[in-house]
């Protein structure tokens, strides 16, 4: 019921979001466009999906008639004396239609479970593309946080290095004490490192990035909101047990093997087949002299074929068990598919709803902590706080702004999971540009009443996008900073006293 009123068209882009859009920007939609269309995770399930699609025309070929057609030529070498009628050569051809006329049930049976698997190859598909969709959604806002949190921590660095310059300005006047400035110094250099470390993991989730989507990350816009996520957990879990495609495939694999019993089971039925043939021989003028034999002449036949198996060793009984273990297995498995289920839609709603806590409360501490470095200059203007007072102050901002963007980061990517793991964050709810959505019917279509056996597809070849030739991803970072995060250098009040200025070069 959701369905539709979720994603569709809303992944747009960042002028959903109330941002504008600079030039050669990238959306989060585009970005899972362009995995939709070359992520080999997915191109790799299609065809596997193929693969199974060719399970029901094989299944349907063992109940269809058969023709086989059979040559013979044979020299006699070496003829008995008393055998005037031997020829020395004879060549022989038939040929064989059968038609099977009972089997048990088998061929019913392998159909029905070739058919229900292929059910259950869509939903795994369809698993596969929600996982993929979430791995973009992480690697895409992953870059977002990255790149905020490098900006913040090559800011921070800056305001240090201001912070030093100032502190080594007042101590040549008296002002401040050795101390003060080694105490500068090491917030500096541990800043320093702070930023190192920032850059390292920017390149990281950058490479991880054109690991999914396939394209370096180019100026990624901020992403739009989420629509209609859940009201509670128990809601999600709701959802997520009717349309969640990994249990959906879990419990029609589980269909499956009920009819793969009734197969087993059908070894040790009768069955009967219908034959008819026409059979030619000729002697190729081999016969003896005055041989009352034919040299060559037809026959055709026709009439059934009944078998009844009555001791096989045991075989059919252990096929028979083998397939009701292997029913009880994939029983279990839907039972550990709804557990992973129901744990998935709560812990994502869990994270979800803590990550916009975390925001509120990150959003208010950004604000206080700014407030607080302000005012802590200004008093250590007129020598009421010290230089570490400033240190702490601003690192205790560094910190808020970089839980910040973390927790918008985790309540996204929880977000989106949750959609996920509610069947609702697939490529037929996110409305994606980029041409018409693989179908997988379509390919079914095509082949499951096929019976050429001299028929088959183009060779094959690589559909996903190669990235060996991709740059090397730097840590440079171009975008700007949310106006909430940012506290310009230059506005630093009683870092400084009449001679000494902060902006001193």
């Amino acid at each position: 019921m959701m369905r539709g009123l979720l994603l569709r068209g809303l992944l747009g882009g960042a002028a959903l979001a109330g941002l504008a859009a600079p030039a050669g920007a990238e959306t989060l939609r585009e970005a899972l466009a362009k995995a939709y269309a070359s992520n080999p995770t997915i191109t790799g399930q299609r065809a596997a999906q193929r693969a199974t699609d060719e399970n029901v025309p094989i299944a349907r070929a063992s109940g269809l008639p058969g023709v086989n057609a059979t040559a013979s030529l044979t020299d006699n070498f070496l003829i008995a004396n008393n055998n005037f009628a031997n020829p020395e050569r004879v060549g022989q051809g038939a040929l064989n239609f059968s038609v099977p006329l009972f089997q048990g049930g088998a061929v019913k049976n392998s159909v029905r479970a070739a058919e229900t698997r292929v059910d259950a190859g869509r939903a795994t598909l369809r698993g596969m593309e929600a996982t993929t969709f979430t791995n973009v959604v992480a690697a895409y806002m992953n870059v977002i946080r990255d790149e905020a949190i490098t900006s913040l921590n090559q800011q921070n660095v800056r305001v240090l290095e201001v912070n030093l310059r100032a502190s080594r300005d007042r101590f040549q006047v008296g002002d401040l004490t050795r101390t003060d400035v080694a105490q500068s110094e090491a917030r500096l250099a541990l800043a320093r490192a702070q930023l190192q470390q920032a850059e390292a993991q920017l390149i990281s989730s950058r490479e991880n990035y054109i690991q999914v989507v396939g394209t370096p990350p180019v100026a990624l816009e901020e992403p739009p909101l989420l629509p209609n996520l859940p009201d509670s957990p128990t809601t999600a879990v709701g959802v997520a047990l009717e349309n969640n495609p990994n249990l959906i495939a879990a419990r029609r694999q589980a269909d499956a093997t009920r009819f793969d019993i009734n197969v087993a089971r059908a070894n040790r039925l009768p069955r009967v087949t219908g034959v008819a043939g026409p059979n030619y021989f000729n002697y190729l003028n081999s016969l003896p002299s005055g041989s009352p034999v034919r040299n060559s002449g037809t026959a055709a036949s026709a009439g059934l074929q009944f078998s009844l198996p009555l001791f096989q060793g045991g075989r059919p009984a252990a096929q028979v068990r083998q397939a009701q273990a292997q029913r009880s297995q994939a029983l279990e498995n839907v039972t550990a598919t709804e557990r992973g289920v129901i744990a998935q839609a709560r812990s994502a709603y869990a994270i979800w709803r803590s990550s916009q806590q975390v925001i509120a409360s990150s959003e208010t501490a950004v604000n206080a902590n700014k407030l607080s470095l302000e005012g802590v200059r200004a008093e250590n203007s007129v020598g009421t706080r010290t230089i570490l007072d400033i240190l702490n102050a601003e690192q205790e901002l560094l910190n808020s702004q970089v839980t910040l963007v973390t927790a918008r980061r985790d309540a996204y990517v929880a977000g989106f999971a949750l959609l996920a793991a509610m069947g609702n964050a697939e490529a037929r709810d996110l409305g994606l540009d980029g041409g018409a959505l693989y179908d997988p019917v379509t390919n079914y279509q095509r082949v499951r009443r096929r019976i050429n056996d001299f028929d088959s597809d183009p060779e094959p070849v690589a559909v996903s996008v190669t990235t060996a030739q991709t740059p090397a991803q730097t840590a440079a970072v171009s975008r700007p900073l949310d106006p909430m995060l940012d506290t310009p250098v230059d506005r630093s009040p009683g870092l400084t006293t009449g001679a000494a200025s902060p902006n001193r070069q």
